[in-house]
């Protein structure tokens, strides 16, 4: 068995396995270390939760998830009206997000957010909630962060380097960070996700940043 194919056996006993995903009309393929998903599930978070799920695996390096989002016929299916209701009070509900700047709008299922908040973690927050609303297919995330006061560029990098070098899963000095006026910049290798993940929380989770360029590779294992 070549090492795709062996890739590829691990990530279908994956999705099988997670019961979040129906994987009965999701396929799976895999060119050195890329996974492709293709198919239909019958929510948004389980297209999610396949990317995740392939994200596991050891050996892949990327993943493409071209997976539709089809309700089964038995569901109701919210008004995009309703949905943007469910929405809304979903926001008003999390504490964490100040959701008063924000707007949203429904067309065929598709949220669209928009407006701004103070901190970047929370602009993917907002993205979570909406995506939790039943009838929800997938979500356009418009939203622009702005800071309540000014950062230098240079203690932003700083506080992001510090995050990294405080968490064992990363080699930093496999990871180049710059920031240009709040926009992280990484440049680099990480040995696995879950480095890779520890990176990008590292920029997510600092104050000023605005937005991330994230140009890190998965080393092959």
């Amino acid at each position: 068995m070549s090492e795709s194919e062996e890739i590829k056996k691990k990530v279908v006993d994956q999705l099988y396995w997670d019961n979040r995903v129906d994987s009965t009309d999701i396929s799976v393929e895999v060119h050195n270390g890329i996974v492709k998903l293709h198919g239909k599930v019958p929510n948004y978070n389980a297209k999610g939760a396949a990317s995740a799920d392939a994200r596991t695996i050891k050996g892949v390096t990327a993943v493409e998830n071209d997976i539709k989002v089809e309700f089964a016929p038995s569901t109701f299916v919210p008004s995009d009206s309703e949905i943007k209701s469910n929405i809304e009070s979903l926001f008003r509900l999390n504490y964490t997000l100040d959701a008063k700047d924000l707007n949203i709008s429904v067309t065929a299922g598709v949220a669209t957010l928009e407006g701004s908040v103070d901190a970047f973690w929370k602009r993917k927050r907002a993205e979570e909630i909406a995506s939790d609303a039943n009838g929800v297919i997938d979500v356009i995330n418009k939203i622009t962060i702005v800071p309540t006061k000014n950062f230098l560029d240079k203690d932003i990098a700083e506080d992001i380097i510090d995050a990294i070098t405080r968490n064992l899963s990363v080699n930093v000095s496999n990871v180049d960070v710059a920031v240009e006026n709040g926009k992280v910049i990484f440049k680099g290798s990480v040995k696995d996700w879950n480095a890779y993940n520890a990176a990008m929380d590292a920029a997510r989770y600092t104050a000023g940043v605005i937005d991330i360029d994230d140009n890190l590779v998965i080393e092959s294992m």
